[in-house]
């Protein structure tokens, strides 16, 4: 039965567009990565006991994976954060905090405090600790923080490099791709802030680094319903974007990591 279950899970998966999946494997291996490389001595041994034979970058993806299995269908909206558009950050941050609904916001909030919390069994703790990894990589996905109608970006067709595609498809994984790097090689490119930043993008709150995905996908919504057939101007226009939202997303992630297990 077990087995069963895990090859209709696999099947499912595999089925499924790769729009689904926030910044794809290559941006979360490359979120986790970054982390890993700012974790203190301490947060990185707790870590390595909760995942054992498993490495941060590689656990980034377990997330997207195990949501088609029967016992984490649930998850399925913590994935992402829906509002109306056109909010001042103040408003936006109420409307937010607000939800009562299943959302990224709340999911990431409720896993931060379950993998440090003690009294959690090992394995609570180990599930928590993969679905923050992700949950953080996702939320600095523009289109991941955007609104419900077009389904984050995915109903909205557009042309790249002559190609069909979706918006939400292109921020998850087609302009990554169109670096042509393996995700070692793109964290190590990216993987360069400067002392204030990461002083500063640590400091920011989580409603902060939702804001800053809104602001974005909302810009990017205007973008494309003028021009929804992508020119050469679109990456290099656009690229610095993805690259910094990889960037403060393991930076940030990193510190999320540290002040639990410190």
């Amino acid at each position: 039965m077990i087995l069963l279950k895990k090859t209709v899970a696999l099947f499912l998966l595999l089925a499924l567009p790769l729009s689904l999946r926030a910044w794809g494997v290559q941006g979360h291996r490359v979120v986790g990565r970054i982390a890993e490389n700012h974790l203190t001595d301490k947060a990185r041994k707790q870590i390595a006991q909760l995942l054992g034979s498993e490495r941060l970058p590689l656990v980034t993806t377990w997330a997207d994976e195990a949501r088609y299995s029967p016992d984490f269908s649930f998850t399925a909206p913590w994935h992402f954060i829906n509002t109306p558009l056109g909010l001042p950050f103040a408003e936006y941050s109420a409307t937010v905090t607000a939800m009562t609904q299943p959302n990224a916001y709340m999911a990431l909030l409720q896993n931060m405090k379950d993998m440090k919390d003690a009294t959690k069994t090992y394995q609570e703790r180990v599930t928590a600790l993969k679905f923050v990894v992700h949950i953080v990589g996702d939320v600095h996905q523009p289109m991941h923080v955007s609104r419900a109608e077009d389904k984050g970006g995915n109903a909205i067709n557009v042309k790249f490099e002559g190609k069909d595609t979706n918006l939400h498809s292109l921020w998850d994984s087609g302009l990554i791709n169109y670096e042509g790097m393996s995700y070692l090689e793109l964290a190590a490119l990216l993987d360069h802030p400067t002392a204030a930043q990461t002083t500063q993008w640590q400091k920011d709150s989580v409603p902060t680094w939702l804001f800053e995905s809104y602001t974005i996908s909302q810009r990017l919504y205007a973008e494309t319903e003028q021009a929804p057939e992508l020119d050469y101007r679109y990456v290099p226009a656009h690229l610095p974007t993805v690259e910094q939202r990889l960037l403060q997303a393991g930076i940030r992630l990193a510190g999320v990591l540290n002040s639990a297990f410190n």
